[in-house]
């Protein structure tokens, strides 16, 4: 107890023999300091220009390139919106489609645009305050390379998805066979494609596992339609009424805007012992194909209904005055030998040995 007393007035006694700070100190710190600062101010000053100098310039540089890029993408959206509803539109462009194309191009571009920009201003000012930028680089690369690595297939379905919507390879409303799945484009994004299937059903299809697409709305499309007419007929009258057809068809509304050639009469296809296959063949809008073939085959049913010419399938043609054939006539009668108990079985049936024993 005494000692601690004692040990804690030497504490005092030492403290209150230190020098007690005066204002001749606190005046002598103030003017190291405003001389620190006025020999610094100058630098600090040039700093702060260029750092707020670069900042102007990327936030402008982005903000006018981000205008640029909507502008054209509204241009593209007002071409696409002007040739709607016509022939060539309906051919060669669907606003929807084109909406959404647009859309992603001029995503894809602001975001790179930003990101450069941005980056680039960053950079810029971590270089003004002097900062060594090797370690940073060398940090970005390293880590760059394990994330291409780590996510190789979201960014090879990234990639993907931009050259697909670059090079203008499918839309909205197209139907493509895109080898995993097939059917009606409804969706188009950089990473997945939805596409509807004949049943209703949606698929999702990853743009990186697509080797290969096949669109069948682009360009035309064919309409072939196979009739089979007995072997007996005159060639020269189902040519002349399916040539009829083919004009009748060709002028009428509205198949005269989806046949883009006249229809065409190829000749046989096929000849049978019974009947001859004539080959049938229009040039069609893109999708248009089965519609036109199923009007195709009404009319021409209708024309050879007319005309007296039978198209043949299926069940055999009765001659005009030719009896009706008896289905049973050509089964066999029932064998004898079908019969265990019949004279022919007993008589056939091996002799059953003897009894060696008796």
């Amino acid at each position: 107890m005494i000692s601690s007393v004692l040990s804690a007035a030497g504490a005092s006694n030492s403290s209150s023999d230190s020098p007690q700070p005066t204002l001749k100190d606190a005046q002598e710190q103030a003017g190291q300091a405003a001389s620190w600062v006025e020999q610094n101010w100058s630098a600090w000053l040039g700093i702060g220009l260029r750092v707020l100098l670069i900042v102007v310039i990327a936030c402008v540089l982005r903000v006018a390139i981000r205008r640029a890029i909507t502008k054209l993408i509204e241009r593209m959206n007002r071409t696409a919106q002007a040739v709607n509803g016509t022939a060539l539109g309906s051919l060669l462009v669907n606003v929807e489609r084109r909406r959404q194309r647009s859309h992603a191009i001029g995503s894809v571009l602001r975001s790179v645009a930003s990101f450069v920009i941005m980056g680039t201003a960053a950079l810029m000012i971590l270089g003004t305050f002097e900062i060594n930028l090797a370690p940073l680089l060398a940090s970005a690369g390293v880590a760059g390379v394990a994330i291409g690595f780590g996510a190789r297939n979201l960014v090879t379905d990234f990639l993907s998805g931009v050259f697909m919507i670059l090079e203008d390879q499918y839309g909205v409303g197209d139907t493509i066979d895109a080898g995993v799945a097939s059917g009606e484009v409804i969706e188009v994004g950089l990473r997945v494609t939805k596409l509807r299937g004949d049943g209703g059903e949606i698929w999702y299809v990853r743009n990186g596992e697509v080797k290969r697409i096949g669109n069948l709305s682009q360009g035309w499309a064919t309409a072939g339609v196979d009739v089979t007419v007995r072997g007996d007929e005159d060639l020269d009258k189902v040519r002349a009424v399916l040539s009829e057809v083919g004009e009748a068809m060709s002028k009428a509304e509205p198949w005269n805007e989806m046949l883009w050639g006249p229809i065409e009469v190829l000749g046989l296809d096929s000849v049978l012992l019974d009947s001859m296959v004539v080959r049938v063949t229009a040039k069609t809008m893109p999708g248009k194909a089965l519609t036109v073939e199923r009007e195709l085959r009404w009319r021409i049913k209708g024309a050879f209904d007319e005309s007296g010419i039978r198209i043949v399938g299926g069940a055999p043609v009765l001659v005009d005055g030719e009896a009706a054939v008896d289905p049973a006539a050509g089964v066999s009668a029932p064998s004898a030998y079908a019969s265990a108990t019949s004279p022919q079985s007993l008589a056939a049936s091996p002799i059953p040995p003897t009894n060696l024993a008796k």
